[in-house]
């Protein structure tokens, strides 16, 4: 018996050959972006500079 397969069955893999592949890669760089957010000088450097005038 002839079973017709869909068309976009093609598509659907090569998607989940890529968000497979990206998940591993996510797991393997284990990205953390809180650890890069810079939110502006700290206490020490205010200290330092008090009192200049920019």
């Amino acid at each position: 018996m002839w079973v017709a397969q869909s068309p976009s069955l093609p598509l659907l893999r090569c998607l989940s050959v890529i968000v497979t592949r990206w998940h591993r890669l996510m797991r393997i760089a284990n990205y953390r972006p809180e650890l890069h957010y810079m939110r502006g000088p700290g206490p020490k450097w205010h200290a330092k500079h008090q009192g200049r005038a920019y």
